[in-house]
C-alpha cells in the first residue's frame, strides 16, 4: 500500500509515524506554506496541493484525489477535520480507484445527518433523548410536539454537528420563531434546512465511546469523557470517562457497538453522548465517523494503535483484534494545547515559535506538529499540540498532567497551557462536578477576558 494523508499537523506526522511502523509508503498532501512543516518532513514525500487558503489545498477535493493519483497512492488516510467525513470526498476517492481510509460514503452521509443518524441510534437500541420523530415537518404541529418532548428544548439541524446548528427554546412563546431562525440558518450554513427537536439536558456531561468495524466484527475500546469544553469546542478530554454507573457504562458501550453493526461500518468511530448526572442517564448525540483528536487517551488505556488498526481494517479487510483482546490500564488525560491567548477571548496567536521544551518521562506522550522554528498560520486551527498523560488512576493522572504542563515552556506564541494548569487543579473538576458549559461559567476564573 502507498497511502496519502490528506490532512497536516499533528494528525498527518501521527499517521505518517505508524504507516512508517507498518511499512506503509507516504506521501502527505501539502499548502505552500506546509512544505517547510514537521509533517511534511516526517512523511516519506509531500507534494504541494494548493496555497495557503484552506478551501485551495486541504479542502480541494479535485487536487487531493488528483495528487493522491498522479503520485501512485493507493489509499487515502484524510485524518480528522477539514474532508475527513465529507461523504462527497470519500464518494470521489473511491470512484477514483483509491480505498478511502474509513466507513463508506453511504454512512457518513447517514452519520452527517443528526435526524437520521439519531433514527439509526434508535433502531439499534441506542438511547436517545426525548424529540421530534425525525425531521421536523415544515407543515407539523410544532407546539404540540414540544409540549410532548417539554421545556427547556434545543432545535437541531439536521446536517449540523460539532456544536453548530443549535438554538436554544425556553418556553413557547419563543418556540416558531426559532424555528424558522434555526431553518435559515440551516440553509445558508449547511445547505439543508430541515431541523428536528430535542428535549435540553442541563448541565450534562458530555462522554463518548470508540468503537472499531470491519464490516463483519464489531467491538468497542471503553469510554472517554470530553466535558471541558469552550463554545462546544473540546479542551481537554480523560479515558475512562469518571464517576459513570456501571450500568450506564455497560449501556453506552454494548449500545455503540450495536450502532457500529447496524450501519455495517468499517474503520475507527465515536458515538457520543450527553450524560445527565441528575437522572443517571445518557442518550445519544452523534456518531463521528473518523479518528478523533482524543484517540490517544483511549491508546493510553488500552493499548492499541487506533490508526494502525484503521490502516489494517482499509488494507486487508479485517482488524487484528477481538473484544476479549481489549483490556483497560490506568487512566489518562490529554490536553489540547492551542496556540490562543486566554487573556484577550482566546484569539489565535499566530507567529513564530522561538523555542518549545515538551515534558517527557514514564507516562507522557506528546502527539505534536511543530517544532522550534515552526511557523503557527493564521490559515489553520490553532492546534499545537496534545500533551497526553497515563496514570495508574486518575488521582495519579491529574497530578502527573499538572507537573507535565509545568515543564512545557513555548515562546513566541501565547498558548492554553496556562488553561490546562487552572481546569486541572479546579475542585470542581476533581470532583467531577464539571460539565460541558463549566468554562463558560468560569472563564473569569480562567483569566480570560
Amino acid at each position: 500500500m502507498k497511502l496519502f494523508i490528506a490532512n497536516r499537523g499533528e494528525i498527518a506526522v501521527r499517521i505518517a509515524r505508524t504507516a512508517r511502523e507498518m511499512g506503509i509508503e507516504t506521501v502527505l498532501g501539502v499548502s505552500e506554506p506546509d512544505a517547510e512543516s514537521l509533517a511534511a518532513r516526517t512523511a516519506d514525500h509531500y507534494v504541494v496541493v494548493g496555497p495557503a487558503q484552506a478551501t485551495a489545498s486541504y479542502l480541494n477535493q479535485d487536487a487531493l484525489v488528483a495528487a493522491a493519483l498522479e503520485q501512485g497512492c493507493d489509499a487515502v488516510h484524510p485524518g480528522y477535520g477539514f474532508l475527513s467525513e465529507n461523504a462527497d470526498f470519500a464518494r470521489k476517492v473511491a470512484e477514483a480507484g483509491l480505498t478511502w481510509v474509513g466507513p463508506t460514503a453511504d454512512t457518513i452521509s447517514m452519520m452527517g445527518n443528526k435526524s437520521l443518524a439519531r433514527e439509526a441510534a434508535a433502531n439499534a437500541g441506542v438511547p436517545v433523548l426525548k424529540g421530534s420523530d425525525g425531521p421536523l415537518d415544515p407543515e407539523a404541529d410544532a407546539v404540540g410536539i414540544a409540549r410532548a418532548i417539554g421545556y427547556p428544548l434545543v432545535v437541531k439541524a439536521s446536517a449540523g454537528g460539532g456544536g453548530r446548528g443549535i438554538r436554544f427554546v425556553r418556553d413557547e412563546g419563543e418556540l416558531l420563531e426559532t424555528i424558522e431562525m434555526a431553518r435559515g440558518e440551516a440553509a445558508a450554513i449547511f445547505g439543508d434546512p430541515t431541523v428536528y427537536l430535542e428535549r435540553f439536558v442541563e448541565h450534562a456531561r458530555h462522554v463518548e465511546v470508540q468503537v472499531l468495524g470491519d464490516g463483519t466484527n464489531f467491538i468497542h475500546l471503553g469510554d472517554r469523557d470530553c466535558s471541558m469544553q469552550r463554545r462546544s469546542q473540546k479542551v481537554l478530554e480523560e479515558a475512562p470517562a469518571p464517576n459513570l454507573p456501571d450500568a450506564v457504562r455497560a449501556t453506552i458501550r454494548e449500545s455503540s457497538v450495536a450502532l457500529a453493526r447496524e450501519c455495517g461500518y468499517h474503520g475507527a468511530g465515536t458515538v457520543e453522548f450527553l450524560y445527565d448526572p441528575a437522572n443517571h442517564e445518557a442518550a445519544f448525540i452523534e456518531m463521528n465517523t473518523r479518528i478523533q483528536v482524543e484517540h490517544p487517551i483511549t491508546e493510553q488505556i488500552t493499548g492499541v494503535d487506533l490508526v494502525r488498526e484503521q490502516l489494517l481494517i482499509a488494507s486487508t479487510g479485517s482488524m487484528s483484534i477481538s473484544q476479549d483482546d481489549v483490556h483497560f490500564n490506568g487512566h489518562a488525560i490529554e490536553c489540547r494545547i492551542n496556540a490562543e491567548d486566554p487573556n484577550h477571548h482566546f484569539f489565535p496567536s499566530p507567529g513564530v515559535i522561538k523555542s518549545l521544551e515538551w515534558p517527557s518521562g514514564e507516562g507522557i506522550r506528546v502527539d505534536t506538529g511543530v517544532e522550534a522554528g515552526s511557523v503557527v498560520s493564521p490559515y489553520y486551527d490553532s492546534l499545537l499540540a496534545k500533551l497526553i498523560v497515563h496514570a495508574a488512576d486518575r488521582d495519579a493522572a491529574i497530578a502527573a498532567t499538572l507537573a507535565a504542563l509545568e515543564e512545557t515552556h513555548i515562546e513566541g506564541v501565547k498558548t492554553t497551557v496556562p488553561v490546562h494548569l487552572a481546569l486541572l487543579a479546579r475542585p470542581e473538576f476533581a470532583e467531577v462536578t464539571h460539565h460541558s458549559k463549566f468554562i463558560e461559567t468560569a472563564a473569569d476564573l480562567l483569566g480570560a477576558k
